[in-house]
């Protein structure tokens, strides 16, 4: 009994001595403030080191990594060192001994110290936290979120153990307060969850969003990182985001301005406000940025926005630092130049020259991306298009991807000079039955170009260029036809457009999707809308069943979605069953939620709504408010120029619009000096056809003094012809009036077109506008008045006009092949016989 106490008291003293012993190394780990002395620590206690001071051991090397600038990390020395491996293999044989959370801290800290993903210690810390996971061992969120996003750094995007994790984020979504751990989960299972369990997720992010009053603008950056991934462009969050972004300006630098700009890019966002803080940040500190890597950032951020001084210092330090650029920043550059329209011809040399180093580099769609640029950009380095030929043409051979098939042979028939080999046709005719619509699309696009140019020169190439395109029509036939998801087939149909699908697939996809109209929901109807307006349908059935769904679901879709419902109805011209109550709902709703709009999205929903009829007081009189102009001047300089100039258009249509139409709101007509400007620039010249009318409406009228051409009518309206009838029908002479005729060859702009020409007529007289309709202004298939044309006649009118329309289909028909039916046609529309 005696030895048995000894024993036992014997024990326990070296169990205390050896936790002290133990605590003191812990200790000891902890107070290290350089690596070697971890290394000293590793090197000293080999022996006597558990499963927690490795664990320790190895997070505090990441520590220690974390607080130097990224330029001053030495990842690699650490990495390389004996103790190092010490370290690993120690890990490696206590995995299974590791407390849970000490794993997931392990594989986070090796992850972060750039360690191979295959690396054996981080592949046995996988296997053990999922052998856990399978137990139903519960890691704490924090934990769970650290592990799940070890996982995404390993690109295990689609591996059974992210499904499990996704599996307990379901199960736990409710009890997520912490924003920051569900942006992290929310990018880890981004790729392996459901619509439903998306949809989810985002109202959780939604609402933590909006509970917390300061949000890190890292987890911002997650949510769009997520919407990148399940390719969602949810506006209700990205507002959110972006709000966080410009209260977290000042702490922005050029990476995460740069990825932020990026991810809106992606997903079809913009905020003027945000480009308006980025563009001054980075003015204001340009000369900071001397590396490779941060400048190509600030070139691509800050070159489209910059003034002509900030874009030519950018343009000169790409050329000077060109031959230090790797091949992703080169991309970027070219990519950035297209952006801009930039036609520096040194610099674009130069990029040229330096791609020959990298082109091997690159990867198939990188390549594609390439040659598209340089194409754009008229690059004319002919030894440059003759290597990326041959390297396309190598992946082409080898390519089993359809897609990467369809975007290759879409790149090859932009190069110049290329001629087609007939082994392209077969490959192409061999991947079409895997093809979806859009690379159907671009095959054919591409064979239609060869075919044109005649580019095809082996024998029997027409016999076989007319076998892939009747293949190509029948494929496209069979993937609508076999379509029975109507949000699957809006997917497909979001990239296709070109004269094929018009012509071959455009009747067939209309009638797709009315047989499909039951599954119109509020959660598509935007995505069919931007459809028929890219397509120019005006079909009834659908159109009533977008404004019935609106209506019913007007809370659930969101402001700047409505916008563009109201888009299309605005441009086809087209009023539903129930027209008041839908244009008065929209417009309703859009009121309430003017704040979600940015100034020039106002001018632009403004516009729409003019060409409808509807002239809400609330919006006119907040857009045409010298401060809101005053801010819209200030944005249009940081917006893309096509951008910058519809809204200036669109602006000055709308005060046309206004003046006309509402002259109680006393808004001036302050858009004079800009048309001025714009006819001044237009350099537009008249064209056979309407010199050939104005002959004949000199021989009906009986004299070049009674008819003009090319007139501007007062507020700017552009008219094809003008005369002026009096009470019996009789033309009136210009002359006789003292109003100058317009130059035959082209338009003479005059000095003040409100004045100009309108002086009182006789009593009983009226001025006549002649308009020739092209196919423009009517929708696909139709014969009904796009909203535009209809807009311009309904302001000629109140202008004091009788408006002749003469619609091509009419003009250009049988009915009218002779002269003589001809001039009967314009006699009697001009005299208004029937």
């Amino acid at each position: 009994m005696f030895c048995l106490r000894q024993v036992c008291l014997f024990t326990l003293r070296h169990y205390q001595a050896r936790t002290l012993s133990s605590d003191l190394l812990l200790s000891q780990i902890n107070s290290c403030t350089h690596e070697d002395e971890v290394f000293s620590l590793v090197g000293r206690n080999k022996a006597r080191l558990s499963e927690k001071h490795v664990g320790i051991a190895l997070n505090m090397l990441w520590q220690l990594q974390k607080k130097k600038p990224l330029l001053l990390r030495t990842n690699d020395y650490v990495r390389n060192h004996s103790q190092f491996l010490t370290l690993c293999i120690l890990a490696e044989n206590k995995v299974e001994h590791m407390e849970d959370e000490a794993i997931v801290d392990t594989l986070y800290s090796i992850l972060r110290l750039n360690v191979e993903d295959h690396d054996s210690l981080a592949a046995a810390l996988v296997t053990e936290a999922w052998k856990r996971l399978e137990r139903q061992v519960l890691l704490s969120l924090p934990a769970l979120s650290k592990f799940a996003l070890c996982l995404y750094k390993q690109r295990r995007h689609f591996s059974p153990v992210i499904g499990k994790v996704a599996h307990i984020v379901d199960m736990k979504l409710n009890s997520i307060q912490d924003i920051r751990i569900l942006s992290v989960l929310m990018i880890s299972i981004s790729d392996v969850i459901s619509q439903s369990f998306r949809d989810r997720l985002l109202q959780k992010a939604g609402q933590l969003l909006e509970e917390k009053d300061e949000v890190h603008f890292n987890y911002a950056k997650r949510i769009l990182q997520f919407l990148q991934n399940v390719k969602l462009r949810y506006h209700p969050l990205l507002e959110k985001c972006n709000k966080i972004f410009l209260k977290s300006a000042s702490r922005l630098d050029i990476h995460s301005i740069s990825l932020i700009f990026g991810l809106y890019e992606q997903l079809g966002f913009d905020n003027a406000e945000f480009r308006l803080v980025a563009k001054q940040l980075l003015s204001e500190t340009i000369d900071d940025y001397y590396d490779p890597e941060t400048f190509a950032k600030l070139f691509f951020t800050l070159g489209p926005m910059a003034g002509s001084r900030v874009r030519e210092r950018l343009l000169v330090t790409a050329v000077r630092m060109a031959e230090e650029f790797s091949s992703h920043q080169v991309l970027v550059i070219l990519k950035t130049m297209q952006k801009m329209k930039c036609r520096n011809s040194h610099l674009l040399k130069k990029m040229a020259s330096i791609l020959h180093k990298h082109l091997d580099s690159y990867h198939v769609l990188q390549l594609v991306k390439l040659a598209q640029y340089l194409v754009v950009l008229h690059c004319h380095n002919l030894e440059l298009f003759a290597k990326l030929k041959m390297l396309l043409f190598g992946f082409l051979k080898s390519s089993v991807i359809p897609a990467d098939t369809a975007a290759i042979i879409r790149v090859l028939a932009m190069l110049p000079s290329f001629q087609v080999e007939e082994i392209i046709i077969n490959k192409a005719a061999a991947v079409l039955p895997q093809c979806r619509l859009h690379h159907l699309n671009c095959i054919a696009t591409a064979v239609v170009k060869w075919n044109h140019y005649d580019q095809l020169h082996w024998q029997n190439s027409s016999e076989l260029c007319v076998k892939l395109l009747q293949k190509l029509n029948d494929c496209g036939f069979q993937r609508l036809q076999k379509a029975n998801n109507l949000n699957l087939l809006l997917e497909e149909l979001t990239h296709v457009n070109g004269e094929w699908f018009a012509e071959v697939l455009s009747e067939e996809t209309m009638a797709m999707c009315q047989r499909l109209i039951d599954q119109i929901t509020w959660a598509n109807v935007l995505q069919l809308s931007f459809f028929l307006i890219k397509t120019n349908h005006r079909c009834p059935s659908l159109l009533d069943r977008i404004a019935s769904v609106t209506v019913e679901n007007i809370d659930k879709i969101h402001p700047f979605e409505i916008y563009f419902i109201l888009f299309l109805f605005s441009a086809v011209n087209y009023d539903p069953p129930a027209n008041e109550e839908f244009f008065e709902s929209c417009i309703q709703h859009l009121i309430s939620n003017l704040s979600c709009f940015e100034t020039h999205h106002l001018v632009l929903l403004g516009h729409v709504l003019a060409v409808a009829g509807y002239f809400p007081p609330v919006l006119i009189t907040r857009i045409f408010n010298v401060s809101f102009l005053s801010k819209l001047d200030a944005q249009l300089e940081v917006l893309p120029d096509t951008l910058k100039q519809r809204v200036r258009s669109r602006l000055m249509k709308l005060n046309r619009a206004v003046c006309l139409e509402c002259p109680e709101f006393h808004i001036p007509w302050f858009h004079e000096p800009y048309c001025q400007r714009v006819f001044r620039n237009s350099n537009s010249r008249i064209n056979p056809l309407r010199q050939y009318v104005h002959r004949m409406l000199i021989e009906i009228l009986g004299g070049s003094h009674y008819a003009r051409i090319s007139v501007l009518t007062p507020y700017y309206y552009e008219i094809d012809f003008e005369c002026i009838l009096d009470e019996n029908k009789k033309p009136l002479s210009y002359m006789a009036q003292n109003i100058p005729l317009d130059d035959v060859e082209g338009i003479h702009l005059r000095c003040d077109v409100k004045d100009e020409g309108r002086k009182a007529l006789p009593p009983g007289a009226q001025r006549i506008a002649l308009e020739f309709l092209d196919s423009k202004a009517f929708s696909k298939d139709s014969r009904h008045l796009k909203g535009e044309p209809a807009l311009k006649k309904r302001h000629l009118e109140m202008l004091g006009y009788r408006v002749v329309q003469i619609p091509h289909f009419e003009w250009n028909s049988m009915v009218l092949s002779t002269k003589g039916e001809q001039l009967e046609y314009l006699r009697k529309h001009l005299y208004g016989v029937q």
